[in-house]
């Protein structure tokens, strides 16, 4: 079967879309996200359920649970999945240097694994892999994060935040280990694949008001991204991306998002008086950490 079918679910408080993948029997999550509110601190399901009700309404066996990389916008609820109906949570390998990178900022403690242990698996660029009777394989998509990967699942591209859709462009690089230059070859190498593949964004910001979108192609991408097209060269995308990036505001959920997803969507340990926190390092004016 070289066109899977594909279900997105459009979680609005975060622009996140997550899709169920699938043969008709066995499933992939790609990119789940728990309802989170910064200001209250109060976490739910209730965007993640729908998920669930379409995997039992249809009968499909989770068989994994995938990351495209450790977002810094939303939580991810592949924890909180895998309870429910089992599969395995991947993510790309790199997801260790990131783990490192943000241990000691973050002071997740000295006992925090950096060797991705956390996951069920952590998938080598280029690995192939099944979903059920869907043939799939990982590309390697650094640049928005060291760690972003792309999985393609027979006829469609499940890209992260490596692109948005044409009229949103593509994703920050201002992130420790992001890189403009590692994006624009990254989008090269996806815009190799033949034009007709679909494309799925993780993120959708509505550009204009207009309704949330989760699909295109690679022909569209090549044609219409208003940042990186098939004639864009590489200084001029790096150019425009450090631009932007530079009036870049820090997304909201980035400090908690990074706690849950590098340990797969399982919560901080609770504290003495059985409460799970979040925390957020304060820097004092004029200080800028390193």
């Amino acid at each position: 079967m070289n066109r899977p079918a594909v279900q997105g679910f459009f979680q609005e408080q975060s622009g996140t879309w997550t899709y169920v993948v699938h043969d008709g029997k066995s499933a992939a999550i790609i990119d789940p996200a728990l309802d989170f509110e910064p200001a209250s601190g109060r976490i739910g399901t209730q965007s993640v359920a729908q998920v669930l009700a379409c995997l039992q309404e249809r009968g499909l066996a989770a068989q994994w649970i995938l990351e495209t990389h450790a977002h810094a916008d939303h939580l991810t609820a592949a924890a909180w999945l895998r309870e429910q109906v089992g599969g395995r949570i991947a993510i790309g390998r790199g997801i260790r240097g990131v783990q490192a990178t943000f241990r000691d900022p973050l002071d997740l403690g000295a006992d925090f694994c950096v060797n991705g242990s956390q996951f069920d698996h952590l998938f080598d660029a280029g690995e192939r892999f099944q979903v059920g009777s869907l043939q799939a394989s990982v590309i390697a998509t650094p640049g928005h994060t060291p760690d972003s990967v792309s999985y393609l699942i027979g006829d469609a591209v499940f890209v992260g935040d490596t692109i948005f859709m044409p009229d949103s462009g593509s994703a920050r690089c201002d992130f420790p280990g992001g890189d403009a230059r590692s994006l624009y070859a990254s989008v090269r190498q996806l815009y190799r694949l033949p034009g007709a593949t679909r494309v799925f964004v993780c993120h959708d910001y509505q550009p204009g008001g207009r309704e949330a979108r989760c699909e295109s192609s690679i022909d569209e991408q090549r044609r219409q991204n208003i940042h990186l097209q098939q004639a864009t060269t590489e200084e001029e995308f790096v150019a425009l991306r450090r631009k932007r990036d530079a009036g870049l505001a820090v997304p909201a959920r980035l400090y908690a998002s990074l706690q849950v997803n590098l340990r797969a969507g399982m919560l901080p340990p609770p504290a003495a008086n059985g409460r799970r926190y979040v925390k957020v390092p304060l820097t004092e004016a004029g200080r800028e950490e390193a």
